[in-house]
């Protein structure tokens, strides 16, 4: 069916196209405590189409669909020039399409699926459980994934990569209630050793929360992040150094010139990376063809480079930008130990944390989280943390010690100064 699309393309009137073919392998294990409830052999194709189209020579619409790889040759033209007339109505500024590059091809991944498959299911497994805080449930995919990008303009990509997700479900109980916690991993194979501390630290939680008081009115506090709520602060700095964001003036950020010369804190310095252990994102080139690099985004606070789609990077003169894969923030000036000092609340669980890209507030929901005052620890839940980066980024301070959450690289604790605290009941 592939070839059919390509000669419909080919025949069709339209401006330029472009065919994403992505064929996945994969198996799914559903399990009940630790026994298996049900799997499932996975053996899918997707054929995802984008059509270009001109306008009146000042703009190029664009349309996307899947065409089923069941699809007759009538009903993929008939698919292909409903893409062409919804592309003719937009109205984007007329922008050039990515062109046909030589590359480094990416080493062939040593995976087995069935070997990962085994490898998530072992750490699972090897969680130490007590009567107080167990795994209720869990399921795992594992996907042996090949993509072929094919274009107009003469791109022919093909490649390979695992792409792997497991959801944890654990419980902690007393006398009188049941926490439930639930996590998602994301992640290229599996670091067995990583997934199961991970899952351990939940189990340490859930406890935890049964302990719990409710938090205080602590006004202005210093504010820890040890999780992967903690992405979400850097994906404000990363989101900003994007074409899109720099084009719509939502960010003001400027190559070479550093993004706060007021800043005391430790400074950001974050890469773009093209391979990175145990990713699911080790990809060539991006969705529209453009080559991935390793590539410094920002040093030390200092914009280096742009990132983003074709359109929005054109339209502010940037010819060699890619969306973004993997990417590694550099680790800080300190230790873990010296990020924990001083009085400070550790969050560990939000019912919700969010950071505007765009306005740099920052909000969330406390459900469980450690007051240090000194040598005393107070386990809190409910109230609220909320402030903007625009003002915690002068002062923020983070680790030297990295951690991975699938395809980013991140300091491991965070810590933002004087954020504003809502009591519990407040």
């Amino acid at each position: 069916m592939l070839e059919t699309i390509l000669d419909v393309l080919k025949k069709s009137d339209n401006d330029g196209w472009s065919v994403m073919d992505t064929k996945t392998k994969g198996w799914e294990f559903y399990f009940i405590r630790h026994n298996l409830d049900q799997n499932r052999v996975k053996n899918v194709e997707h054929v995802n189409v984008t059509v270009y189209k001109k306008t009146e020579d000042r703009y190029l619409g664009k349309a996307s669909a899947e065409i089923g790889v069941n699809d007759t040759r009538e009903e993929a033209e008939k698919a292909v020039n409903a893409l062409i007339e919804r592309a003719s109505l937009v109205r984007n500024p007329l922008y050039t399409l990515s062109e046909k590059k030589a590359y480094k091809p990416m080493e062939e991944a040593a995976y087995d699926i069935a070997e990962v498959a085994e490898n998530f299911i072992t750490a699972i497994r090897e969680v130490k459980e007590t009567a107080e805080a167990d795994v209720n449930s869990y399921e795992i995919f594992v996907n042996d994934v090949t993509a072929r990008l094919i274009t107009s303009t003469g791109i022919d990509i093909e490649e390979r990569y695992p792409s792997s997700m497991s959801e944890v479900v654990t419980n902690a109980r007393n006398e009188k209630q049941e926490i439930e916690l639930y996590r998602m991993y994301h992640s290229g194979t599996c670091d067995k050793e990583g997934l199961r501390k991970n899952i351990e630290k939940t189990l340490q939680y859930g406890k935890d929360r049964l302990q719990a008081v409710p938090t205080p009115a602590l006004n202005k506090c210093d504010v820890v992040f040890s999780t992967s709520d903690a992405v979400r602060i850097y994906q404000f700095f990363i989101q900003r150094l994007s074409t899109g964001m720099v084009y719509q003036k939502f960010s003001n950020w400027k190559l070479k010139e550093e993004i706060d010369p007021q800043t005391r804190g430790d400074k950001v310095t974050i890469e773009a990376k093209r391979m990175l252990p145990d990713s699911s994102l080790n990809l060539i080139c991006d969705e529209e063809g453009q080559i991935i690099e390793d590539r410094i985004l920002m040093k030390d606070n200092v914009p280096c480079a742009y990132w983003g789609e074709r359109m929005s990077s054109q339209l502010i003169g940037v010819e060699d930008a890619f969306s973004l894969s993997n990417v590694v923030v550099s680790g800080g000036t300190k230790s873990e130990a010296e990020v924990r000092s001083g009085r400070y609340l550790e969050v560990v669980e939000f019912s919700d944390f969010q950071v505007s890209p765009i306005t740099g507030n920052v909000f969330g929901e406390i459900r469980l989280g450690y007051l240090h005052e000194g040598d005393k620890v107070t386990i809190v839940t409910g109230g609220s943390v909320s402030g903007t980066m625009l003002a915690y980024l002068k002062n923020m301070v983070f680790s030297r010690e990295q951690v991975q959450y699938d395809h980013i690289v991140i300091p491991s604790v965070t810590k933002l100064m004087d954020v504003t605290v809502t009591g519990a009941g407040r």
